[in-house]
């Protein structure tokens, strides 16, 4: 029987009955359910401070801190919460920054040595990354400051290293460059460099997609920025830089720059237990190109070192980016530990801050906000590499 009704005659679904609608409808529910169940917990919260005597706001940053902090940016207790709250963040990223390249490093260095056709560097790799990524880093962070840190001379028989760099058990003492009134005129010529350099990467550029080969793009770029600088550096009537070199001065040792024991140990144990992880990202990531490329590389009279570079690497490096930039948020999370050894990051000054005001939400909070700001910066950037890293490899 032919059915003539309405809707069969149009053909529509009815909206209560559309999947698209109810799935809409689902989700909006759902979105509201959430929204409603978070007021509920603001609420509850709001209550349970107003019971305690606190307020939820953040007037106390603007107070007098009253606590020192031993490392960072020039501080007083005097400053406010605030202002010392920005030290411990700037703590966090100077060891996360230093932290990152070191351990990239090593891992590189540790990762290829691990594809090595010696047995012997072979073999001390391999124990150097099953070694250091099976010891929890909080023991290797205080192994490092108490076994090998505290126990360096004294400071009237620090170690001295190129006549320059001093390191006892207070801290490792380096030159400092100040800069000069002569600076400006060679920042000039590395602006000339600069320009000179992009335009010769260009040129090179353009010249190894014609002959269809790969190449070291930067071979003349590279060499002609370091001779215009190096010239300029000449050239320039006195010094762009004078060195302020450490000198033991009474009971320490003044001038230069100084990183503290705990800054010391804790970039160590970072970057070494990083750096194993680091290792086996690239020994995959290598191994995972195909034999045949370095077959290839082989047959047209490419060495090692060059095959490494040239072909290798650059298939590897689009797979190697994303654990990388896991390794690098959990080294800047990692950094947390620093506590355990006084080091003054983020979450110790947080600490004090918390202790002393009584504001344990609103630091929190902003505590866990740094970090989100930190990790989303780390990932946007290597993702940006990633893409920009594919699309030349195309």
């Amino acid at each position: 029987m032919e059915n003539n009704s309405p809707t069969a005659a149009s053909g529509k679904i009815p909206f209560w009955r559309d999947v698209r609608v109810l799935g809409g409808l689902f989700q909006v529910v759902f979105l509201l359910g959430v929204i409603l169940l978070l007021a509920i917990l603001y609420t509850n919260m709001l209550s349970g401070l107003d019971s305690l005597g606190l307020a939820l706001n953040f007037n106390f940053l603007q107070d007098e801190a009253g606590f020192d902090i031993s490392e960072g940016i020039s501080y007083d207790p005097s400053d406010t919460y605030l202002k010392a709250f920005w030290v411990g963040v700037l703590n966090t990223l100077k060891v996360s920054i230093i932290g990152i390249v070191c351990a990239t490093l090593i891992g590189l260095l540790f990762g290829i040595a691990r594809l090595s056709s010696n047995w012997l560097i072979r073999t001390i790799a391999a124990a150097y990354v099953e070694c250091f990524r099976n010891i929890p880093l909080l023991l290797q962070i205080i192994f490092w400051y108490t076994a090998v840190v505290a126990q360096l001379p004294n400071v009237r028989e620090s170690l001295s290293l190129f006549g320059g760099v001093f390191i006892n058990n207070r801290g490792v003492y380096l030159p400092s460059p100040e800069p000069t009134s002569s600076l400006t005129i060679w920042l000039w010529f590395l602006g000339a460099g600069l320009l000179l350099a992009v335009f010769l990467y260009i040129m090179r550029w353009r010249q190894l997609q014609q002959l269809d080969r790969p190449g070291f793009r930067a071979k003349w770029a590279l060499p002609a920025f370091l001779i215009v600088a190096l010239c300029g550096w000449f050239l320039t009537p006195g010094r762009p830089f004078t060195l302020d070199l450490p000198a033991l001065q009474g009971f320490n040792y003044q001038g230069g720059m100084r990183f503290t024991p705990e800054f010391f140990a804790l970039l160590v144990g970072l970057s070494i237990y990083t750096s194993a992880f680091i290792a086996e990202i690239v020994r995959s990531g290598i191994q995972s190109v195909v034999k045949g490329q370095r077959e290839a590389a082989r047959a047209v009279g490419l060495k090692e070192g060059q095959t490494l570079r040239l072909v290798v690497l650059p298939q590897a490096i689009p797979i190697i980016v994303p654990p990388l930039t896991s390794q690098y948020l959990n080294l800047a999370k990692n950094s947390s530990l620093a506590v355990a050894i006084a080091f003054p990051d983020l979450v110790s000054v947080g600490n004090t801050m918390l202790t002393q005001t009584g504001q344990a939400i609103p630091v929190i909070a902003m505590i866990m906000v740094s970090y989100l700001i930190m990790s989303l910066t780390t990932s946007a950037a290597m993702n940006w590499y990633n893409r920009w890293i594919t699309r030349i490899g195309r």
